[in-house]
């Protein structure tokens, strides 16, 4: 049975994981896919599963968002990104709540694949607004990095799990820290955001006792330890730059 969703899709590169996306997703009405410059398969493997494809110029996370949303024709809308995969359970309770107009917007939890193995149940977290009535929501362009659709209207939180394929090495988890922080730091000064001292000393403690124990990675043994220091060590990264343009201003 086909579910009333669109669901969208911003890529480049994406090649390693987008199949799993797009096959997680066959039971859709609709799946748009918004190309800012792919030069590996991405295009050819959305081809083949019947995605329809559009290239945009890169303009940031929220605007790309914006456009591949005003793209769907269908008010419930559904966003993943080319290395997350959505599961039958989750597909059936989509069904229930829009059969029965339970909410504008769904939450569900993300389940994080580290270097090939998922981590422990027990660290699952909470993930943004993915499903939601599209003439409810936008996407904030101030918000560089870390971009979620803003919805007016009734929330709700589900029970279900998604796959998120993004954490296959430590290398490609550096490298996306090193770009989101960037984003991040000047997102907070653009912002007008003051730099301090204080969180820049205490930020990577704090964020460690809250990855490792209270969001739980604790029970993910090795691979949880690893993933709460990267944690940490990002948001030092996003409070250091910070403190590196509020110096650079300076001059």
């Amino acid at each position: 049975m086909t579910l009333p969703i669109s669901v969208f899709i911003i890529t480049k590169n994406e090649e390693k994981h987008i199949a799993k996306t797009l096959a997680s997703v066959k039971d859709m009405d609709e799946v748009i896919l918004v190309d800012s410059g792919s030069t590996d398969n991405t295009l050819a493997i959305a081809e083949q599963f019947g995605a329809t494809i559009f290239s945009h110029e890169w303009q940031g996370y929220a605007k790309q968002k914006q456009y591949a949303m005003s793209l769907c024709r269908n008010e419930w809308v559904l966003n993943l990104d080319g290395d997350e995969e959505i599961n039958p359970q989750l597909i059936a309770a989509f069904k229930e709540i829009i059969e029965q107009d339970k909410a504008d917007s769904v939450r569900f939890w993300r389940n994080d694949i580290f270097i090939g193995k998922p981590l422990s149940r027990l660290s699952k977290k909470p993930n943004n607004h993915r499903l939601y009535k599209k003439s409810k929501s936008f996407f904030d362009d101030s918000r560089l990095a870390h971009e979620s659709a803003t919805v007016d209207g009734k929330e709700i939180f589900i029970n279900q799990v998604f796959n998120h394929y993004g954490y296959d090495s430590i290398a490609a988890i550096t490298s996306k820290n090193n770009t989101y922080s960037t984003l991040k730091a000047d997102e907070k000064f653009a912002k007008g955001k003051s730099f301090s001292n204080l969180k820049l000393f205490l930020i990577v403690p704090l964020v460690f006792i809250k990855e490792y124990l209270l969001q739980r990675k604790i029970f993910s043994g090795r691979r949880g330890f690893i993933l709460a220091v990267m944690e940490a060590y990002y948001a030092f990264l996003k409070e250091a730059k910070l403190f590196e343009n509020h110096q650079k201003n300076k001059r």
